[in-house]
């Protein structure tokens, strides 16, 4: 038996032989999950032979979507192991497809694993009202195979053997069962099942392929966003298909998500186009692009100087740099807090703060430069991490988030006096 380092010939062989028989599933399990031998027994009969398993393994949660179309996948991978193996007589192979371990130290907070049934009843809820049509321009049975194994589910028709029969009969044939049937079939539990599952489901919804008209997805994102992120969830525009979102999930805790939905409230409020635009780029690039979300930070910082200075009708030129556009910013905001008694406790602390609040600006543009889009790299160069793309855009949302605030202020107080 070849060493786990030199087993990729051999998965390479059968990969190539399971797509040539249209066994398409299984021939992405050999390729797409790592693979281990580990010897599980020896027969002495007939010179010997060795019983060896080519374990592959996978995430708990693709694991757990297998389900009893498992053991069909172990049986087409091994036999085309023995096929490519049938010279070597002392060896014997099989495949065994198993669940990796997970090694997460939040596994027992249910804030990171549950979706609230409130949210879900929400979700649900307004899809009704809206009578959005989940499947989109596919039928009911196209759109749900794109999730579940179907031919493995139970029929609730007696005449049907599984689910793909009595879906197709009831919506596609007849047409007989109710547009909202989904959401309350127990069969698929998107009210009571896994966060996974749920968000899965909706990130389905807005496939291109489901709903190809990209301000239709964009549209139904939002409202299910509106009602996910208070629960600590979000989708993002994970990638683009023919210029339209491809949408994922992700837990707001753990990457940039919760800056960027406040970045966009400050674009709502100053209603600003461009800035928008900008947000949708960081929302994308944060965790996939570190470089493009840096560079985009820089971008966003410099567009909201620009709006507020264009609604106080102060004049900038294309000439001004970032320390320019600050500079004229911090004077018509008066940032800079001479309004702060000596006499208050901590007014020192404040001035501090908010004079460094200032040179966020100056080290964004620095670390654009090193780092983000937009300048050449030498052959030495080494990129950041998602980790430093988050913090470049928590510094900016803060800086956009407290000058946007001071903006309405000082704006509603001159308002006042005006009155």
């Amino acid at each position: 038996m070849e060493q786990n380092d030199q087993i990729e010939p051999l998965l390479a062989t059968v990969h190539t032989l399971l797509r040539a028989d249209g066994a398409d599933d299984a021939a992405e399990i050999v390729q797409k999950y790592p693979a281990a031998a580990e010897q599980t027994g020896y027969d002495n009969w007939n010179g010997g032979t060795n019983y060896w398993h080519i374990q592959f393994k996978m995430p708990a949660s693709d694991y757990a979507r297998l389900g009893a179309k498992r053991s069909q996948l172990e049986e087409q991978i091994t036999a085309k192991l023995r096929t490519v193996t049938e010279h070597q007589e002392n060896d014997c192979y099989s495949a065994v497809i198993v669940p990796d371990r997970e090694f997460r130290a939040d596994w027992r907070s249910s804030s990171q694993s549950e979706l609230p049934k409130k949210v879900r009843q929400n979700i649900l809820d307004g899809l009704r009202l809206e009578d959005v049509d989940w499947s989109g321009r596919l039928n009911d049975v196209e759109f749900l195979s794109r999730l579940y194994d179907l031919e493995e589910m139970p029929s609730t028709d007696s005449r049907y053997k599984d689910a793909v029969g009595d879906i197709w009969q009831h919506r596609c044939n007849n047409d007989d069962w109710e547009n909202d049937w989904l959401y309350s079939d127990s069969r698929f539990r998107l009210a009571e099942g896994s966060a996974d599952h749920f968000l899965r489901f909706l990130c389905e919804m807005v496939h291109p392929l489901v709903r190809p008209d990209r301000n239709d997805a964009l549209k139904l994102a939002e409202q299910f966003n509106d009602q996910l992120k208070g629960a600590g969830w979000e989708l993002y525009q994970a990638e683009l298909i023919a210029g339209r979102p491809r949408f994922a999930f992700r837990s707001l805790e753990h990457n940039g998500g919760r800056s960027v939905l406040r970045a966009k409230a400050v674009a709502d409020a100053l209603n600003a186009g461009w800035m928008a635009k900008q947000i949708e780029r960081l929302e994308l690039a944060v965790d996939t692009d570190p470089e493009l979300a840096i560079g985009t930070a820089k971008e966003l910082v410099e567009t909201c100087c620009k709006s507020i200075l264009t609604k106080r009708g102060i004049a900038f030129t294309k000439s001004d740099d970032m320390g320019d556009l600050t500079k004229k910013l911090t004077k018509a905001l008066q940032l800079v807090p001479e309004g702060v008694s000596d006499a208050a406790k901590g007014a020192e602390n404040v001035r501090l703060i908010l004079r460094n609040l200032t040179q966020i600006t100056s080290n964004l543009t620095q670390l654009r430069g090193l780092y983000g889009t937009g300048h050449g790299k030498d052959g030495q160069y080494r990129g950041l991490q998602p980790r430093h793309a988050r913090l470049a855009v928590a510094a900016a949302v803060a800086f956009i988030d407290f000058v946007s605030e001071t903006h309405r202020h000082r704006e509603h107080t001159e308002n006042a006096e005006k009155a």
